[in-house]
């Protein structure tokens, strides 16, 4: 068995998932060698993990699956269940409700996004939103978050995108849309 490349996997770095699992990369990806994981899904090897280590918890039996199967290469960076994913961040100096209202009004929308045009499905004012994206296939999760007096984060995670270049194009895309996002508020 080819051995961790890196001592980075899913974005975590050795010294966390030791911390928090009890193992490194490296010795995750022995203990599941030899358990037959690499023979497995996902959900068996996240479920093995959960099962047969207590304490690691439900969150950290998936990173170290996902992890394993990066490693192993059952699995490509930003590959889920559904496609390929890419979440993309900004803070602004503009309060919460604001930030939710450029992208719940579609006329503001259409003042900074390039694509105003999407479906929401469902919306929590001020939290997050969900929503089909303008290509009908894949997916947005906004979520808004306050960070203090009049500054707020936004987080877009697109999600079932067909390939590895989808994601590419869509950190540029979101990353650029966030940034004329956070100009259009001033800040």
């Amino acid at each position: 068995m080819a051995t961790v490349k890196t001592k980075r996997t899913v974005g975590i770095g050795d010294e966390a998932v030791k911390a928090k699992t009890g193992r490194t990369w490296e010795e995750w990806c022995k203990t599941l060698d030899r358990a037959g994981c690499m023979k497995m899904d996902h959900k068996s090897i996240a479920k093995y993990v959960y099962e047969n280590f207590p304490g690691v918890g439900g969150w950290w039996s998936q990173m170290v699956a996902v992890g394993y199967e990066q490693a192993r290469g059952l699995r490509r960076a930003h590959e889920t269940a559904t496609g390929f994913a890419v979440s993309v961040s900004r803070t602004i100096g503009a309060p919460v409700a604001k930030v939710y209202g450029t992208w719940k009004d579609k006329k503001q929308r259409a003042a900074w996004l390039a694509k105003p045009d999407f479906t929401v499905r469902k919306a929590t004012a001020n939290k997050s939103m969900r929503i089909t994206w303008v290509d009908g296939r894949s997916s947005l999760e906004v979520n808004f978050y306050s960070k203090g007096a009049g500054k707020s984060q936004i987080v877009v995670q697109h999600t079932k995108l067909a390939s590895e270049p989808a994601v590419r194009r869509m950190r540029t895309f979101w990353s650029r849309e966030l940034d004329k996002l956070k100009a259009s508020l001033g800040r």
